[in-house]
């Protein structure tokens, strides 16, 4: 995946989950999907009410040009 797909990919993930500022992700391709596609994973550490950390994980498929077809995350 080129960098400035993965440049669309975070700027949409950013926009979104603002805690992913400056996060960089772990690319892999999906080698069983029909078309090509890329998961990307990010992951931070968000500050909760009372001084607490939680980590956040933000997974990303998208398609080779940086095109989001689904985004997950965790609580």
């Amino acid at each position: 995946m080129d960098p400035d797909a993965i440049a669309r990919v975070t700027k949409e993930v950013v926009r979104t989950y603002g805690e992913m500022q400056g996060v960089s992700p772990t690319v892999r391709r999906e080698t069983q999907a029909p078309q090509e596609q890329y998961i990307l994973t990010y992951k931070a550490k968000v500050s909760l009410p009372g001084g607490k950390q939680m980590s956040r994980i933000v997974r990303v498929t998208a398609d080779s040009r940086g095109r989001v077809q689904r985004i997950s995350t965790s609580r």
